[in-house]
């Protein structure tokens, strides 16, 4: 999952340096210096906020070119959820959970305090959209501002009030596994979704770039990040890497380019025989890829998620 949301949590927990825990106090104290973890649960996201939000969040992603990371952490936000558990909010989910210390400080989640401290002023301005909501509201947003399909998103996710409400540690995919389909498949069925999605969702990386100092994966630089845009190094998985396209798809397929990253869990779509079925009508047809993707992005975006109301919100365009 993007960006990269498919991390060696073995690799990355010794990786996490000293400056990037300290990050993530400063983002922490930041929070909670303002009150707003300790706030009961949000009431429903406001409407007109949210559309507020949304122009913000546009702005943010011109400027900062933060398409993959905003991304990559509405993913983990929502990327906990387990189908086999009834309970709310202990089945995970997209609750906004990952604003909490302890959730940011999992090894997959290594680096997403900087998206965090990104949106904190979005939050600040519009107190009436829940931490779910941004989160998930930031994701969709920079898929579509990147060129991606819009996707049916509704609103009004209720936050959890307490870190003692964040999932445990190892719900979310690994880089290199020892068995990349079987692990895919234990992760990504758990969460409720079909080999179609599977493949689908993995279309993302098309966005965003993997570090070694976070994930333990990667280039430290290559020709096509080491001038940025935004801050420069990293492995991308495309050429373009702040396009949303079907590259991804074409590039994994042809392996033409050294500069670009094939993980464990790329290589797979294209060898395992009910992935490669997927990854081979992706690569040529970039409208079923959308079709698709954007589906199985809607419906990541509300796992575990509790609505008020319950139907949700929906925005008009």
């Amino acid at each position: 999952m993007p960006m990269a949301m498919r991390f060696s949590s073995s690799v990355a927990s010794r990786l996490v340096s000293t400056a990037s825990k300290s990050a993530s106090s400063t983002a922490w104290s930041l929070i909670a210096s303002r009150g707003e973890v300790s706030a009961a649960v949000s009431s429903v996201s406001d409407p007109a906020q949210l559309r507020s939000a949304s122009d913000d969040i546009k702005e943010l992603l011109q400027k900062n070119h933060c398409h993959p990371i905003l991304v990559r952490l509405g993913w983990h936000d929502a990327g906990t959820y387990d189908k086999n558990i009834e309970g709310w909010p202990k089945r995970g989910g997209a609750n906004g959970s990952l604003r909490f210390d302890i959730e940011l400080k999992h090894a997959a989640n290594a680096g997403l305090v900087n998206a965090l401290k990104l949106l904190l002023p979005v939050k600040d301005k519009y107190s009436r959209v829940s931490y779910a909501d941004l989160f998930q509201l930031a994701s969709a947003t920079a898929i579509e501002e990147a060129g991606g399909p819009r996707i049916p998103m509704k609103y009004g996710r209720v936050d959890v009030s307490a870190p003692d409400q964040c999932p445990e540690e190892g719900r979310l995919p690994a880089a290199g596994p020892p068995s990349p389909a079987g692990h895919l498949r234990d992760v990504f069925y758990r969460m409720g979704f079909t080999d179609k999605e599977i493949v689908a969702l993995s279309g993302a990386h098309t966005l965003g770039r993997a570090r070694p100092d976070r994930s333990g994966w990667g280039k430290p630089e290559t020709k096509y990040t080491k001038d940025g845009p935004g801050s420069p190094g990293g492995q991308s998985w495309t050429v373009q890497w702040l396009k949303f396209d079907n590259s991804y798809f074409k590039d994994i397929k042809e392996r033409l380019d050294d500069n670009l990253l094939v993980l464990p869990t790329d290589a797979t779509l294209f060898e395992d025989p009910h992935f490669k079925i997927f990854a081979e009508k992706y690569a040529r047809d970039q409208g079923a890829f959308f079709k698709d993707y954007a589906e199985a992005h809607a419906k990541l975006s509300n796992l575990g998620a509790k609505f008020d109301p319950p139907e949700g919100i929906t925005l008009e365009a």
